[in-house]
């Protein structure tokens, strides 16, 4: 069946889009009409750290109060744990807020920058969303929604909120307070650290404690999860076994590939459009936005 822009090929937990139809883009370069800067309303430290205090780039929608309880997104940025900038996600952070959403772009240690691991990333994403949701009243968020999102390396933390064991970090501050997304949306993540998988070198022994693609259990909150498929760090089957095994678990996961993109696809044009127009639509399937905030899509 054909619908738009994608092949549907199977209807499962919702809808289920395979592969994006090549050769068909947008005629127009932006469907969002992004701000000329993309400049967060504020930016709030949420961790200290020996290497550096670590942020949290929330960008508020417009009419914002701290009274309110707003759906929120938490981006974590890619760059397999050795680089990379929480700016990556700004853009889509500018449009989820102009959908009346908070959106929050996380920034957390990295090795090249901070001689760490990627233990001690992932250790910082379950520190960012503690303190976010322990948060959520002055930030104006409702702490029952709150998903989370990221690509590649940013998609595996992501994704390791939601599988990993919440006592998976024995210490820092608000261990009382779940760290587990209620919704996510995950760019090419690099969801098996496995010996077949990636960063399997630098996690090794640790492997099965660490990688989303072990981890899944029941109770995982809907996915949505968007891959090229000539990804060279992940291949198709690993996405659709990731798939299957939320399926299993009676859980929802909607997995969309791209015809003939790489890893890292969503960051160019079109795809960076497609991908948030799809991220749009799924989240208006859970009522993370309204009816009210879907200006500037094109059908």
């Amino acid at each position: 069946m054909r619908t738009g822009r994608y092949l549907l090929t199977g209807l499962t937990a919702g809808f289920f889009l395979v592969s994006a139809m090549p050769g068909l883009v947008s005629a127009r370069r932006s469907l969002w009409d992004l701000p000329s800067k993309l400049i967060p309303t504020r930016t709030v430290v949420y961790k200290k750290t020996p290497q550096r205090n670590l942020n949290l780039y929330i960008f508020d929608p417009a009419g914002w109060r701290a009274s309110n309880a707003r759906p929120a997104m938490v981006f974590f940025h890619g760059g397999g744990w050795i680089g990379g900038h929480a700016s990556q996600f700004f853009a889509q952070s500018a449009n989820l807020a102009r959908r009346g959403m908070v959106a929050i772009s996380v920034g957390y240690r990295v090795s090249a920058r901070d001689k760490t691991t990627p233990f001690q990333s992932v250790r910082d994403g379950f520190s960012a969303m503690r303190w976010i949701r322990s948060h959520a009243k002055e930030l104006g968020i409702n702490p029952k929604q709150i998903a989370a999102g990221g690509g590649s390396a940013g998609g595996q933390m992501a994704a390791a909120l939601a599988t990993l064991t919440a006592n998976w970090t024995k210490n820092g501050k608000h261990l009382n307070v779940s760290p587990r997304p209620d919704a996510l949306v995950l760019f090419n993540p690099v969801i098996d650290n496995g010996p077949h998988g990636y960063g399997y070198k630098r996690v090794k022994a640790r492997w099965k404690t660490f990688s989303p693609l072990e981890n899944i259990k029941k109770g995982m909150p809907p996915t949505l999860v968007m891959f090229g498929t000539k990804d060279q760090l992940v291949p198709m089957t690993t996405a659709e076994a990731f798939r299957h095994k939320i399926l299993d678990v009676k859980g929802r996961c909607d997995l969309i590939f791209f015809a003939g993109r790489k890893h890292g696809f969503f960051n160019y044009w079109p795809n960076h459009d497609e991908t948030m127009g799809l991220m749009d639509r799924f989240l208006r399937t859970l009522h993370y936005i309204s009816s009210d905030h879907v200006g500037h899509y094109m059908h």
